[in-house]
């Protein structure tokens, strides 16, 4: 785990910087409207708003004597990525992915279209994509062939909120 991640988790182990965060997941926000939400003062707020900003998790724009904060969720995406187990395969070039995940994952494939699917890995449904190098591929794990040294990240898509959306019908 690196220092960044520590920072995060650290960020997250306080009740007031979590409603900060959830509160700035709606609207980004003035500290001074965010403190008064709270039911803090701005100095107290300030101080949060600082260690969220230095975990990554918030930017703070300055306009004059405003500051406006906003909330980033890609660190907190990272340092969970820190947990993944890391596995070596050894293969030779011109592997598909597939049968190189087959060497340490127990998978289910289906076939959607004309394409093979990975929908279930070591007993884990989902939908799955993956990284090669740290760039998203357009390929399937059947489609993508290993050509050289690269780091794969395997990723089950999480089914995390977004946006909701509350639908009212109008009489």
């Amino acid at each position: 785990m690196t220092q960044k991640d520590n920072k995060v988790f650290k960020a997250v182990g306080s009740n007031t910087r979590l409603t900060m965060l959830q509160i700035l997941s709606d609207n980004e926000m003035h500290i001074s409207s965010l403190a008064r939400k709270l039911e803090i003062s701005v100095p107290v707020a300030a101080k949060h708003a600082k260690i969220l900003e230095e975990a990554g998790l918030i930017e703070r724009r300055i306009f004059g004597k405003s500051h406006i904060l906003r909330i980033k969720t890609e660190n907190i995406h990272s340092a969970l990525d820190s947990f993944a187990p890391t596995e070596v395969v050894e293969v030779t070039k011109g592997t598909k992915l597939l049968d190189a995940l087959k060497k340490v994952s127990a998978l289910e494939v289906k076939k959607v279209g004309d394409r093979d699917l990975i929908v279930s890995s070591d007993g884990q449904e989902g939908l799955y994509v993956f990284e090669v190098d740290g760039k998203l591929s357009d390929k399937t794990a059947e489609e993508f062939i290993i050509e050289k040294d690269s780091t794969i990240d395997w990723k089950k898509l999480e089914a995390v909120t977004k946006k909701r959306l509350v639908v009212s019908i109008k009489e």
